[in-house]
């Protein structure tokens, strides 16, 4: 993955258009496509707008938006591309049919990575003929101000693929780390969603309202968790002690294997979230930007603060 050999991005959307300026922001040639026209036509303005909200003066947005090249075809953008990045919408068969095309067109030795949240890497990946250079790159949204980006292994996974592409994010400026097994959620969805499902069941049952629970992980351990993980607190803390919680704790919290209840009630409710005004909470016209806004202010801020 070296040389003048472009990245291929598949998918300008919201996961996309933030790889393809990860990349060309670092002085990557980029090659980005997307079926949807008008998903291709709006790509440069939400690009440079992306590198603004990152600090980005305009010769900076103009040089990086210079270096990515819009196709019109997948087999455009890959023909090639030392690597490639699908940034499609989480449907199985859609990604399953975007490989067999990439891997059609694309050079025989580009590596092909799946962004995917939670599809399992081998069910997307299992039909190609050259399995050993196919992975997943899981970024995390927004891709191009969270530093992690998790590259999953299947069991055809050529070790010298995925420390290719570690390599390859790491110069980038991204906190890649391997995910050694495939499992659903990899690694950080999965502490995620454990933590969402016991907020959901906390409502649910009664305890406390969803602002107080956003309140509660903002203002106490959320504040920790930039600097201090979860099993380095453990450690902080001490195992005897982390065994003492979890024998009072572990027994009462929430182990459903499926979705809440709850959440259907809310979307039977027209409660689908802050874009349509409510949610679990009720949410006024422009908090959806002023969210964004804030959320994109203090990852710049703990980008100039935290240690990389």
């Amino acid at each position: 993955m070296t040389g003048d050999r472009q990245i291929a991005v598949i998918g300008a959307g919201l996961m996309g258009h933030g790889i393809a300026l990860t990349f060309a922001r670092a002085g990557r040639r980029v090659t980005i496509t997307d079926p949807s026209s008008e998903m291709m036509q709006s790509a440069p303005e939400r690009i440079a707008e992306s590198l603004r909200l990152l600090g980005a003066n305009e010769p900076e947005v103009s040089k990086a938006l210079d270096r990515i090249e819009p196709c019109d075809s997948l087999r455009a953008a890959v023909e090639g591309a030392a690597s490639v990045f699908e940034a499609a919408p989480e449907k199985l068969a859609l990604k399953q049919a975007i490989f067999a095309e990439v891997e059609e067109f694309a050079p025989s030795d580009a590596v092909l990575a799946s962004n995917t949240s939670v599809i399992q890497i081998t069910a997307i990946m299992e039909e190609l003929t050259s399995r050993h250079r196919a992975l997943g790159t899981h970024w995390w949204n927004p891709p191009h101000m969270i530093p992690l980006v998790e590259i999953v292994k299947t069991k055809w996974t050529d070790p010298a693929c995925a420390e290719s592409m570690h390599g390859l994010l790491s110069e980038v400026g991204k906190t890649p780390v391997m995910v050694e097994r495939d499992v659903p959620g990899f690694i950080g969805n999965r502490l995620q969603h454990a933590l969402w499902r016991e907020a959901i069941s906390l409502v649910e049952k009664g305890v406390c309202t969803a602002e107080t629970v956003d309140e509660v992980v903002k203002a106490s351990f959320g504040r920790r968790m930039a600097v201090l993980g979860p099993l380095e607190n453990a450690d902080l803390i001490g195992i005897e002690l982390t065994q003492d919680i979890h024998k009072q704790v572990l027994f009462d919290l929430e182990a459903a294997p499926a979705p809440s209840r709850y959440l259907q009630e809310l979307l039977d409710q027209g409660r689908v979230g802050m874009a349509a005004g409510a949610g679990f909470r009720d949410w006024r016209d422009g908090d959806l930007a002023a969210t964004k806004a804030r959320m994109a202010e203090h990852l710049t801020k703990l980008e100039a603060i935290l240690p990389s």
